[in-house]
């Protein structure tokens, strides 16, 4: 099926030109703006152009606008006669999703209503039913795959269904629709923005294929999340957590999750197994194609090979073919090509080098951003992301535990202030080990900390996309070490705004971060930074660690979330797998804290327990989690 039709080979007559609505010839004028909405405008006439990345329509109408849309990018008539033909054409457009197609009196947003009704119906599309252009602009999606594209997305949501606990967004469906057409030819990657969900899109098309064992492999902090994702969603697969020795035979429904580190340790044992799919997450972990764990990774016998990540594929083009030839080796297997071709030329301005790089990836690439499908996500994307311990984290966490058992918390006044201390020192050894100890974090700071490497990658990803983030923490040392960390990785200086500052310097750095300086991470306290501010400089907001009451996360939050920001704000709250932190998370859930003052009272929801009774709920949460 061909994906793709022709524009500079097109020729245009009567019945194709009056197909868009255009009666005349097409000219490139001023695009007459309507006040209000184009979609309450009865004598507008609204094309409906099929979005096949996204599941969606675009609505348009030539040569108007309003106000905020976005732009579409179709052929658009020009010419008369044998010289008629396509003109690349930026057209304003109102983004709908699939099954919010309004009734349009065109023949694009009919014949489109049509095969929603029947998917069988004998329909002939129109170009302005699916004709949208590629980034070069000499060739734009064809009617027999933009129908395909509908037809079967459709169809993953009807079987989908009885396989999955959750309601994927438009864009999402088509996600795991491309999945299974990218992997019927062996390889893809799912380049989303981070919080648009490839974790959950993943899940869905692993649990669609339903066939033969999959690998994930991600970095060691998320293997538990992804186990829960996997157990939460996807009742029909059976996810384990393999961390070295001796790996069973994985069934044809079983998912086998592991980190970046064991695989590298352990390649022989994940080799040795005919993967139907493997998946690598995150996987600018891979970026240095001599590496190690990327030899490792290369190993992996798979069917199919699926790539998650959120960094621009854009940046960095050594690193892109790094991931390139790990997905799709037959096509991107020679380096010193690919640099000659692609890396060289661009860098030295070649726009054709451009062009030539967008065209031998994008059979490979889905990449949606949140601007782009901002219009069907609300104002907030909240995400929860379960990190792991580390082995100092665990074995930390355990003595904590063991030394309290032994020694009891007391009674009466002295009992609540044992038991908030202990807790306190179990929260620090989530946000990293060398918390504990007085003073500043000494030695190797990366590695330590699930957590910290968790939201390491966040920021980093952040920053190169150009996405300012602010990190709220509820400590004065964790956010010293989080501002020290992160202004070494990024190699400038990141501030942290907190209790112990000056109203001056507070507000300097408030104004700096507001004006646009740095480079867009701010630390800071959870409390001192929680209200009163405004940060919409940011669109993006890390919770690293959880606070008793849930109300005075999201007081942080809204220091984003405001009047005044105009983007979609994405939300993600670390919590530690098997600890404490899940207690609060399920307090939080449970709403039991939401009118409790700070920690008083949520507090005590926890000295109200039993000594025997606080160390077996967590200890019982420890053991889930291992």
């Amino acid at each position: 099926m061909r994906r793709t039709f022709s524009v500079s080979s097109a020729i245009l007559d009567n019945p194709l030109r009056k197909a868009y609505g255009i009666s005349s010839v097409h000219r490139t004028p001023s695009p007459q703006v309507l006040g209000g909405d184009i979609l309450t405008r009865q004598n507008v006439p609204l094309h409906a152009t099929y979005l096949t990345d996204r599941h969606a329509f675009a609505l348009w109408a030539p040569s108007v606008s309003a106000g905020r849309t976005h732009t579409l990018r179709i052929p658009l008539p020009s010419g008369h006669g044998p010289t008629a033909g396509l003109v690349p054409s930026n057209v304003a457009c109102r983004i709908v999703d699939a099954d919010r197609l309004p009734a349009c009196q065109t023949p694009s947003a009919q014949a489109w209503s049509r095969i929603a009704a029947d998917p069988d119906a004998d329909v002939e599309l129109p170009p302005a039913a699916h004709a949208v252009l590629n980034a070069t602009g000499d060739a734009a999606t064809s009617a027999a795959y933009a129908r395909a594209v509908f037809v079967d997305t459709l169809a993953a949501a009807e079987s989908l269904r009885p396989l999955l606990t959750a309601d994927l967004r438009a864009y999402q469906l088509r996600g795991v629709t491309w999945l299974a057409e990218v992997c019927a030819e062996g390889c893809g990657i799912l380049a989303d923005e981070m919080g648009l969900g490839k974790t959950l899109q993943t899940i869905a098309h692993l649990a669609r294929a339903g066939h033969g064992p999959a690998l994930v492999v991600c970095p060691t902090g998320l293997v538990t999340n992804w186990i829960r994702e996997i157990r939460r969603w996807t009742p029909g697969l059976e996810a384990t957590d393999f961390r070295g020795g001796e790996l069973p035979p994985p069934g044809d429904r079983t998912v086998v999750v592991t980190g970046y580190p064991t695989l590298r340790r352990h390649t022989g044992a994940l080799a040795a197994v005919r993967w139907a799919t493997a998946v690598f997450d995150e996987a600018q972990a891979l970026k240095n194609s001599r590496t190690q764990v990327s030899r490792a990774a290369r190993a992996i016998t798979a069917d199919a090979r699926i790539a998650l990540t959120g960094t621009p594929i854009e940046n960095n083009l050594d690193e892109l073919w790094s991931v390139l030839n790990l997905v799709a080796p037959s096509a991107f297997g020679n380096r010193a090509l690919f640099r000659r071709r692609y890396t060289l030329p661009i860098q030295n301005g070649s726009a054709t080098a451009k062009h030539r790089l967008h065209d031998a990836i994008s059979g490979h690439i889905l990449r949606r951003t949140k601007s782009e499908v901002a219009a069907n996500l609300g104002p907030k994307i909240e995400t929860d992301v379960q990190c792991d311990l580390t082995e100092e984290q665990g074995r930390i966490y355990d003595a904590i535990l063991d030394r309290a058992e032994a020694e009891g918390f007391g009674a009466g006044m002295a009992r609540r202030g044992a038991i908030l201390a202990a807790l306190t020192r179990l929260k620090q050894v989530c946000n990293h080990p060398g918390l504990i100890a007085s003073g500043p974090v000494t030695g190797r700071v990366e590695g330590r900390s699930g957590k910290l490497d968790v939201a390491a990658e966040i920021v980093g990803t952040n920053v190169e996309n150009g996405s300012p983030t602010v990190v709220f923490t509820q400590y004065r040392q964790t956010g010293e070490l989080l501002a020290a960390h992160f202004g070494d990785l990024l190699g400038t200086r990141v501030p942290f705004l907190h209790g112990g500052l000056t109203r001056t310097e507070r507000d300097r750095i408030v104004d700096e971060y507001q004006s646009g300086a740095g480079c867009g991470v701010l630390v800071a306290s959870l409390k001192a930074a929680g209200t009163g501010l405004t940060l919409t400089r940011a669109a993006d907001v890390v919770h690293f660690d959880r606070w008793w009451n849930p109300a005075v996360e999201a007081q942080a939050t809204d220091r984003v979330h405001r009047i005044g920001q105009d983007r979609i704000v994405t939300v993600t709250t670390l919590t530690t797998a098997g600890t404490l932190e899940e207690h609060i998370a399920t307090m939080h859930r449970k709403k039991a804290a939401l009118d409790l003052d700070a920690d008083a009272g949520a507090l005590a929801v926890l000295t109200e327990l039993s000594d025997e009774r606080l160390i077996e709920v967590l200890r019982r949460n420890r053991e889930e989690a291992a």
